[in-house]
């Protein structure tokens, strides 16, 4: 499966201006009681929360920069996005330089509440923005934030009995309950007891696995499916008929091949038309869509969009590496799939058409075939050093990085659209 450099037929390339001084940028998707993404939060490097004094000053400004740069919109795909604010940043208006219908502006829990301060607060709300009280520990100075604000952040970790008896006297009716680190199934299960209605951590990544289950008979056709698309040329007849036996596989298959996103003009009814019509290379890509969409199933949705990420960018950022791009978008692809089937790594691998460095590689081995997934995993994260490290071993820097990673944010968002 050969590679390009820029984005699929029908994805916009990000902007031009992120050509320019590129900075380290993450997004961590914060989910809803059915598993949607109700918004993202946006993590820049040197953010103001990493420093103090009039260094998170500019570190805020420089915060602000990075978002106007790079545009909420483009990063969160229209979803609103949280935004880690100093209390300069609040006070000087140095937010509006925001959307306010898309912004959060997150104000930490150790601020002192000056009446200058809350006076700000009070004039944001007034102009559109919502407001969330960040890292929410008791305390009763917080209180007349506490009552303004549209989201209170907690860090589960760190959910004791005085945070419960505290938020339990406020007005929670207008007030959104984040958990933060939530990064077990049975986290997620005691906070949404607790009453909590958006989730944020790894939890929808790491669900219970169900170990010593078989693979089912499905999943094993869809990846002696992807089988077949590692052949050169690919055994059209033989392909097609594998594909007919899901029908569900071949319903999306179709929608793909006539969706935007591949800005094929012509109609395709049949699978073998669709592979002469769109070609191999194109046909390889839209089949491995297709069949990470099945596979995903019943999972959170953001399971199959950060799949796409990794999977683009491990593609885009291979040749940077002298790694295979086709070799390097499955292994970004199938990285999610224990999450999907919950089935451990282990169980999955046998079954897998990759190399023995590649499945050594989705089992969590730390090989040259992994250091793009792993680049990206740091990133996920928000560990900047993590980062670093890898990118420095590449003998690279983080703009080409960045530049990999944005394309593959954008991309993953038009081929989402075309495949659920």
């Amino acid at each position: 499966m050969a590679t390009q450099a820029a984005p699929a037929n029908g994805a916009e390339a990000v902007p031009p201006e992120w050509a320019g001084e590129m900075r380290y940028v993450a997004r961590q998707p914060i989910l809803n009681l059915r598993g949607r993404v109700h918004g993202y939060e946006l993590l820049f490097q040197n953010a103001p929360e990493a420093v103090s004094g009039r260094d998170a000053d500019v570190a805020a400004r420089t915060m602000l920069d990075n978002a106007v740069i790079f545009g909420l919109e483009w990063l969160t795909n229209g979803l609103p996005a949280f935004v880690n604010c100093t209390v300069e940043a609040l006070t000087e208006q140095l937010v509006l330089v925001l959307a306010p219908k898309m912004t959060i502006l997150q104000i930490s829990a150790n601020v002192e509440l000056t009446p200058r301060l809350m006076d700000a607060c009070r004039e944001l709300k007034a102009r559109g923005f919502r407001l969330a009280l960040d890292d929410f520990t008791w305390q009763q100075s917080l209180q007349p934030l506490a009552e303004l604000v549209d989201y209170i952040r907690v860090d589960y970790r760190q959910f004791g009995v005085l945070e419960r008896l505290y938020l339990r006297q406020l007005n929670c009716d207008s007030i959104a309950m984040v958990a933060k680190k939530v990064e077990t199934q049975e986290d997620y299960a005691k906070a949404c007891a607790e009453g909590f209605a958006l989730f944020q951590g790894d939890y929808f990544c790491h669900p219970v696995l169900l170990k010593k289950r078989k693979v089912p008979a499905n999943r094993l056709l869809h990846f002696e499916i992807v089988r077949q698309l590692h052949h050169d040329p690919i055994d059209v007849r033989r392909v097609s008929r594998l594909v007919l036996r899901d029908a569900s596989l071949t319903f999306r298959l179709l929608r793909l091949v006539n969706s935007p996103i591949f800005a094929f003009h012509q109609e395709v009814r049949s699978i073998e038309t669709a592979i002469i019509a769109v070609g191999e290379e194109t046909f390889r890509r839209i089949v491995s869509l297709a069949v990470l969409s099945e596979l995903n199933g019943d999972e959170p949705p953001e399971i199959l969009h950060m799949a796409l990420v990794r999977a683009r960018f491990c593609e885009l950022a291979a040749a940077l590496c002298g790694l295979d791009p086709a070799e390097q978008y499955l292994l970004g692809m199938l990285s999610l799939v224990p999450a999907m089937l919950r089935l451990p790594m282990e169980e999955l691998t046998p079954s897998l058409p990759l190399r023995s460095q590649i499945c050594e590689a989705l089992q969590g081995t730390m090989n040259p075939e992994r250091s793009l997934l792993a680049w990206l995993e740091f990133n996920e994260r928000g560990d900047w050093t993590g980062c670093d490290r890898l990118v420095q071993a590449c003998n690279l820097n983080q703009k080409q990085f960045m530049k990999c990673y944005l394309d593959s944010v954008v991309w993953a968002q038009a081929a989402l659209r075309s495949a659920v």
